[in-house]
């Protein structure tokens, strides 16, 4: 899948609050399963954090938007030289399109995601000053950026928390049953709900360790895991 291109904020579709048909009362269990929950994974997982390499919040926007359809350590694989020869929003948008094809190739869809960063470098020129916007609102009209990179740029490099759903956090909050939803906008928003916001980002941290660790898409390994006992799908391992 290619980087998403920049659309408005999208509204969040109604909302079906897991729990809220039986009640308060368990809506209230709801809640206290979901802290433990991340309890248990902030245990489990100390140094849960981006695993993207980056120094500035302009090296985290390129790289998250990098990411799209490849592993965090194929993208820093790349970053170290890309930054060395454009090491800002300017001089990226001014870049050689072939020369910067060439530094992006290993990340895979090489050549939309130049066209891509020499689109968003050129925005923030414009735009911003070449400065990266610390608002959501303003975040997601850059090219190749939607809710999900937003949320990280603003979560690890401005310390504005928020939920970033990606696969992971998706997947893990169905069978966790926080949401029964798979708009990711309406999943953020149902995750929101049961956590304190000073929590979102690291909660997202530790989601998305834990599914590439343990809470795969397929074959879950629900016997190593932290969390089973407060996990529905624990015992049929879905």
């Amino acid at each position: 899948m290619l980087p998403p291109a920049a659309s408005p904020v999208a509204p969040a579709p109604p909302r079906r609050t897991p729990g809220a048909t039986s009640g308060p009362g368990s809506r209230l269990a709801l809640v206290r399963r979901a802290r433990r929950v991340h309890r248990a994974l902030a245990e489990r997982y100390p140094d849960a954090r981006c695993e993207l390499d980056f120094s500035s919040p302009f090296e985290l926007l390129v790289a998250t938007v990098l990411s799209a359809q490849t592993t965090d350590q194929r993208v820093n694989g790349v970053t170290p030289s890309l930054f060395a020869r454009w090491p800002d929003p300017a001089s990226l948008a001014g870049a050689d399109r072939a020369e910067l094809e060439a530094v992006l190739r290993p990340t895979g869809f090489y050549r939309a995601k130049a066209g891509t960063l020499l689109r968003l470098a050129d925005q923030l020129v414009v735009e911003h000053d070449g400065r990266v916007p610390a608002r959501l609102e303003e975040l997601v009209t850059l090219p190749g950026v939607g809710r999900k990179t937003a949320n990280v740029v603003l979560g690890d490099a401005f310390g504005v928390p928020g939920t970033t759903v990606d696969t992971h956090v998706g997947r893990l909050a169905r069978r966790l049953g926080w949401t029964e939803e798979t708009d990711p906008v309406a999943v953020e928003r149902d995750v929101d709900a049961l956590f304190e916001r000073r929590d979102l980002t690291l909660l997202s941290h530790r989601l998305i360790f834990h599914g590439r660790r343990t809470c795969h898409a397929r074959r879950p390994a629900c016997g190593a895991c932290p969390v089973q006992r407060d996990c529905p799908s624990g015992a049929s391992g879905e």
